[in-house]
C-alpha cells in the first residue's frame, strides 16, 4: 500500500488536493484518513477545561493509534477511525469511520509532517504552501459556517495558538516534503503531478520515485 501524507497550515487547501487526487484516482482505489479525526479524546474535562487545551500543538493528535490504523490497512484488515465533534471539542461516543486498505491512502492533516514516527510511515510527503492571508479567511468562513464559533473565539485562537504553532511546527515541517504545492487547490499542476506520481505506482511502475 503507498501512503501519501499531506500537510500544511489551517486553510492551505489540504482536503482539496486530497479530494483532488482521489477524483482523479477513482474512490474506490483511494483510502482517506484526516487527522482531524485523530484528536485526543477528552471527553472527562469540563466543556471549560477543553476549551483551554491548545488544538494546533503536535500533541493535540494521537498519532499512535493513527500509526496503529496504518498498519491494520498495511496488513490488509479494516480499522475504525474515532468520529471527531468539533462544536463539544470531543468524540463522538457511538461514532466510528471504517477505514478499508486499499492501493493508496492519503493521510492528510496540520501536522502529518511534524511527527517523525508518523513521517515514517509516509512514502510521499506533500506540503501544501499558501499564502497567509488566504489561510485565515478560509479558517475564519469555516469556523462561523461549519463549527458555530464566534468571530471573537476565532481572533484569539489565531493569535495565541494557530499562529505561533504555525510557525513553531507546520512551517519548519515543509523541509521534510517531497513535493510541496503552491496554492492547494489552485494549483492544477501540482496535482496533476501528484497523481501521476501515484498512477505510475498502481501501473507497477517502480520507477515513480525517481521522478
Amino acid at each position: 500500500m503507498l501512503i501519501i501524507g499531506i500537510a500544511g497550515g489551517t486553510g492551505s487547501g489540504k482536503t482539496t488536493v486530497a479530494r483532488s487526487v482521489i477524483e482523479r484516482l477513482g474512490t474506490d482505489k483511494v483510502t482517506f484518513i484526516s487527522q482531524d479525526n485523530y484528536y485526543k479524546e477528552h471527553s472527562r474535562l469540563t466543556a471549560e477545561e477543553r476549551r483551554l487545551i491548545n488544538y494546533d500543538h503536535p500533541f493535540a493528535f494521537d498519532n499512535e493509534l493513527m500509526i496503529e490504523h496504518l498498519n491494520l490497512l498495511k496488513q490488509g484488515q479494516a480499522a475504525f477511525a474515532p468520529v471527531y465533534d468539533f462544536t463539544t471539542d470531543s468524540r463522538f461516543v457511538d461514532q466510528t469511520l471504517e477505514l478499508h486498505p486499499n492501493h493508496i491512502a492519503i493521510v492528510e492533516g496540520l501536522h502529518v509532517l511534524s511527527d517523525e514516527k508518523l513521517r515514517a510511515e509516509l512514502d510521499i510527503k506533500v506540503f501544501v504552501d499558501t499564502d497567509p492571508d488566504v489561510r485565515i479567511l478560509r479558517r475564519v468562513l469555516r469556523d462561523i459556517e461549519e463549527r458555530g464559533r464566534s468571530i471573537q473565539s476565532i481572533h484569539q485562537q489565531y493569535l495565541t495558538t494557530v499562529k505561533p504553532m504555525h510557525e513553531a511546527f507546520i512551517e519548519p515541517s515543509k523541509k521534510y516534503a517531497d513535493l510541496i504545492i503552491p496554492e492547494g487547490g489552485q494549483n492544477e499542476v501540482g496535482i496533476q503531478l501528484l497523481s501521476i506520481l501515484t498512477e505510475k505506482y498502481l501501473t507497477g511502475d517502480r520507477a515513480w520515485g525517481e521522478a
